[in-house]
């Protein structure tokens, strides 16, 4: 039997008993590994985390999760060699949320080290492929989570995890959908932080639909983790309609139509916007002019808060070890220098002299003063408008042999259309338009999922 199924008619065949699950789920596994052979989208490929498949919202559906969330008895690993041979104990809050919903964990996908990257190739493992081209990069650092769902012909939707836009670039660039919820509405329990006042767990799926479902089951207050919304989860397939909301209007903002944008990456989100014009929605040009000082003060909080969240990673705990017999400092320095990639090691020196006695005032605090300016900026635009649209990425994929070519301050400015959203916390989502690797980005107010939702579904099926 072929399951060439939408999520959605996956899950309606399960509870009507139409589907074979042993049939299913072998099928699966089998295309499975022919397919990550050819993507190298994911790392560790699991077979025991399936539970009770008859019964929960996802009847067995199989989810991939991204390397740095944690699964109980599978090797978690956040793409780096220091912690390589590292099997958790437990599950993350949103892994148990997936469980108890009957969801089988399928596999860990590649990601760039921490998620220190905006290609996926900053990876202790493999360079997950992008399934358009080949030869050019996934998108990061959720690389693994995007080919695998947009290269894999079988209901499936992956766990991703974004701090500076590591969901949307991916998805824009693999042309499938990805969701990325409000700062504190997912637990970030069982997470191995990059960037702990940054990162979000959020989905990619082949649709909207399979995002806003994957969301209604991982939202919701945790006590594990005292950084979540008390808040209780809705079932946000509810926005999944095509009816057209009434007097809305939606924001354009020009910063993010400048010529350092792709023209053809323009053309295609003004189609989309016109498209939307069409039916009923409204738009106005606006101005987001913190933008220009967001991309600095992400870069400086997140290293400064990532070099902190590195320090654990010595070789005693957990990971990679050596001789316990030597000094530690040679033992930690020793360890620390094999374990961590290039990358990892610039963010560290940068992120420790950004905090340093002497030059906090300087650089930490200000750039947390310069948070708070994005974030009464866009309040002061949610006023006004619905919702923002604008393109998800300035670029379209480059090659993979061309990536040593860019420069690490090039790399950084790629995350200028997704680095201010995710360092204001708002929620947003990034939805493919009817040219490949371009993605449609839509972003809401704090706890307005249900909006990006219902735009990005307006705008799938003009798609």
């Amino acid at each position: 039997m072929k399951y060439n199924l939408s999520v959605k008619e996956f899950l309606e065949k399960r509870k009507n008993g139409e589907i074979d699950y042993n049939d299913f789920y072998s099928t699966f596994v089998t295309n499975l590994k022919r397919k990550n052979k050819e993507l190298r989208a994911l790392r560790v490929i699991s077979h025991s985390q399936k539970g009770d498949l008859n019964k929960g919202k996802l009847y067995g559906l199989p989810i991939s999760v991204k390397d740095n969330i944690c699964v109980k008895g599978v090797e978690s690993c956040a793409g780096s060699k220091i912690l390589e041979g590292y099997i958790p104990p437990f599950d993350a809050s949103c892994i148990s949320n997936v469980k108890k919903n009957s969801g089988a964990i399928i596999g860990k996908t590649n990601q760039d080290e921490f998620g220190f990257g905006t290609f996926s190739t900053n990876s202790g493992f493999d360079i997950p492929l992008n399934p358009l081209d080949k030869t050019r990069v996934a998108g990061g650092s959720s690389g693994g989570s995007a080919a695998i769902v947009a290269g894999l012909d079988m209901p499936h939707v992956s766990l991703g995890e974004s701090t500076g836009g590591s969901i949307s670039c991916p998805s824009a660039f693999c042309s499938v959908v990805g969701l990325t919820p409000t700062y504190g509405l997912v637990s970030r329990y069982g997470l191995i932080d990059y960037a702990n006042s940054l990162d979000k767990i959020g989905v990619i799926g082949k649709t909207v639909y399979d995002t806003a479902l994957l969301l209604s089951i991982i939202a919701g207050h945790d006590e594990k983790d005292f950084t979540t919304i008390n808040k209780k989860a809705e079932d946000y397939t509810n926005y999944c309609s095509p009816d057209v909301p009434k007097k809305i209007k939606l924001g354009v903002p020009k910063e993010y139509f400048s010529d350092d944008i792709d023209k053809r990456i323009r053309d295609e989100v003004w189609n989309s916007i016109h498209y939307l014009e069409s039916i009923g929605i409204d738009y106005e040009e606006c101005s987001l002019e913190m933008t220009r000082y967001a991309l600095p003060a992400y870069y400086i909080i997140a290293m400064a808060e990532s070099s902190t969240n590195l320090a654990k990673f010595c070789g005693l705990r957990y990971g990679l070890q050596a001789d316990p017999t030597e000094n530690f400092n040679n033992y930690f320095s020793k360890i620390r220098s094999k374990g961590f990639g290039e990358e990892a090691k610039r963010r560290i020196i940068l992120g420790t002299f950004a905090r340093m006695s002497g030059f906090r005032d300087a650089y930490y605090l200000r750039a947390m003063k310069v948070r708070t300016l994005v974030i009464d900026e866009y309040k002061r635009l949610f006023k006004k408008y619905y919702a923002l649209i604008s393109p998800t990425m300035p670029i379209f994929p480059p090659k993979i042999k061309d990536v040593k070519k860019i420069s690490p301050i090039q790399c950084y400015m790629s995350d200028i259309l997704t680095v201010p959203p995710n360092l204001a916390g708002m929620p947003m989502i990034s939805v493919p338009s009817s040219v490949p690797s371009v993605g449609i980005h839509i972003v809401a107010d704090h706890l307005q999922e249900g909006r990006i939702i219902k735009i990005a579904y307006l705008l799938e099926n003009r798609c």
